[in-house]
C-alpha cells in the first residue's frame, strides 16, 4: 500500500511543475498552434460555438482568478528560449484548483475549489465558494468557507434533500516533505512553527456543512476516506462517500445528513497489482445501480486507463475493479436525463485537455471512438473537471488550468451539449 501512496505524490510532484511555452510549443503540432496562441493572446481562452455532429461547445470562458498578492523571485524563459534570473515582481494571479460543481434545490450553482494558493504545493490552500444564480453567466465573489493551519486541498460539494451544502477536502503537510525538494526549500520552515498536537489534530479528510445556504459552517467532522468531488446523495436519502483510505478505497455511509460517518466496506484493489488506485467518484442510476470510477496510474504512465467498479445493493457489495478503455483522471460522474452517464477527466499528456465520454447502457460500455474534447490546455497540471446537467438538457463543466503560460492555473467553465 506505500507504495501506491508513493506513485500518487510522485505524479502530483510531476503535475505541479511548470512547463515553459517554448518548450511546450516545440512539441506541439503545427495544427494546434493556433488555438494555443490565441489563448495566449487572448487571456479568458473563450471559445467561438462549436458544433459537431455529437456535440456543441456552446461557449468556454474564465470563471475564476484571483489577482496575485505577493512579490516572487525566480526564473523566465526570454523570447530565444534562455533561462534569466528576474527581479522580484509581483505574481500575476493566486494559483486555484480542484473545483467540484452542484446545482442547488433553487437552480442555484456553487463551485468549491481550493484557492488563494501560491502553487501545486504550498501551505496556504483554502476551502472557497462562489456562486452562481444565471447558470453560469456570472459568478460571485470568492467567498472562504474554510482555511486550516495546514494545505487544505480538493473541494467537493453537494446539496442534500435536507437542503444542507457539505463541501469535503483533505489537509496535506507535502509541502514539509523534503522528498517534495522545490516546495521543502521554500516552506518547510512554516511547518516548523507549528505544534505538533496543531498538526496531528488536522491532519486527516474532513467535512464540514452548512444548514443556511453558506451562510454560516458548523464544525468540520472528520472522515476515514477522501476524494476530490466528494460524496453524493442515494435515493434512499443516505449519503455514500467512496474514497481513499485505510491503505485503500474505502466506503463510508452517513444516515444523519452528513453529521456522521460509518465505514460499511471496501472496494479491493485488483491482485497483483503495480497501480496507484486512487481519486474516485461515482453516480447512482436510476435503476439503482451504481459505478464508480478510479484514477488509475500503473508504472508504466501510457496505460492510465479509469478502473471501473459497480454496486447493486446501495455500496454494501462491489463488482471487482477492470479496465475501462478511457485514459485520463480523476473522473467525474452524471446520469443524464436521457439514462445516459456521462464521465469528465483530465487528459495530462499532449495533446492536453479536458475531456467527455458517454455511456448509453449504464457503463457497461465506454464510446470512446466519440470522445468528446471540452477545451485544450498548455501543459499537464489541468483538469479535475465536474459537470451538472442544466434545465435546459446543456451541461456546465468546471476544471483548472492556466489562463496564460507560465500563470497559476484559474478556474474555467464550459457550457455544451450533447446532440441526440
Amino acid at each position: 500500500m506505500k507504495k501506491k501512496k508513493i506513485n500518487r505524490r510522485y505524479f502530483l510532484k510531476i503535475a505541479g511543475l511548470t512547463t515553459s511555452g517554448s518548450l511546450l510549443s516545440s512539441q506541439l503540432l503545427s495544427s494546434e498552434l493556433e488555438l494555443y496562441r490565441d489563448l495566449d493572446k487572448g487571456g479568458t481562452g473563450i471559445h467561438r460555438t462549436t458544433n459537431n455532429k455529437l456535440f456543441t461547445i456552446i461557449e468556454t470562458k474564465l470563471v475564476c482568478k484571483e489577482p496575485g498578492k505577493y512579490l516572487i523571485t525566480g526564473n523566465v524563459i526570454d523570447e530565444n528560449g534562455h533561462v534569466k534570473a528576474t527581479d522580484p515582481f509581483l505574481e500575476p494571479n493566486r494559483y486555484l484548483g480542484w473545483p467540484t460543481i452542484a446545482k442547488t434545490n433553487t437552480g442555484e450553482l456553487l463551485i468549491a475549489y481550493s484557492g488563494d494558493r501560491d502553487s501545486h504545493v504550498c501551505p496556504w490552500g483554502k476551502t472557497q465558494l462562489i456562486r452562481s444564480k444565471d447558470n453560469g453567466k456570472t459568478w460571485s465573489e470568492p467567498r472562504t468557507v474554510n482555511n486550516s493551519p495546514l494545505d487544505d486541498r480538493d473541494a467537493g460539494i453537494i446539496q442534500t434533500k435536507e437542503g444542507t451544502f457539505l463541501i469535503s477536502w483533505f489537509t496535506s503537510l507535502a509541502y514539509a516533505n523534503p522528498a517534495w525538494k522545490w516546495a521543502y526549500q521554500k516552506y518547510a520552515r512554516v511547518a516548523e512553527k507549528m505544534p505538533e498536537e496543531l498538526k496531528k489534530h488536522w491532519l486527516g479528510n474532513w467535512t464540514i456543512r452548512s444548514k443556511d445556504g453558506g451562510k454560516t459552517w458548523l464544525t468540520p467532522t472528520k472522515t476515514i476516506g477522501t476524494a476530490p468531488h466528494g460524496p453524493i446523495q442515494l435515493r434512499d436519502g443516505r449519503l455514500l462517500f467512496v474514497g481513499n483510505g485505510q491503505g485503500g478505497i474505502v466506503v463510508e455511509e452517513s444516515k444523519d445528513d452528513g453529521f456522521s460517518w460509518q465505514l460499511i466496506s471496501k472496494i479491493p484493489f485488483p491482485n497483483e497489482t503495480d497501480t496507484g488506485i486512487t481519486e474516485p467518484h461515482l453516480v447512482e442510476l436510476k435503476s439503482g445501480k451504481i459505478i464508480a470510477m478510479f484514477r488509475n496510474e500503473p508504472k508504466d504512465r501510457s496505460h492510465c486507463f479509469l478502473l471501473q467498479s459497480d454496486s447493486y445493493d446501495g455500496g454494501k457489495t462491489w463488482t471487482p475493479m477492470r479496465l475501462t478503455n478511457i485514459w485520463g483522471y480523476p473522473p467525474h460522474l452524471i446520469e443524464l436525463k436521457n439514462g445516459w452517464v456521462l464521465v469528465v477527466y483530465g487528459h495530462r499528456r499532449e495533446p492536453f485537455s479536458e475531456k467527455a465520454c458517454i455511456s448509453r447502457n449504464e457503463g457497461r460500455t465506454w464510446d470512446i471512438e466519440n470522445e468528446i474534447i471540452l477545451s485544450k490546455a498548455f501543459n499537464g497540471d489541468l483538469g479535475y473537471p465536474a459537470s451538472v446537467q442544466l434545465d435546459d438538457g446543456s451541461i456546465l463543466t468546471v476544471y483548472y488550468q492556466q489562463e496564460n503560460i507560465g500563470e497559476p492555473t484559474s478556474l474555467f467553465t464550459t457550457h455544451w451539449r450533447i446532440n441526440h
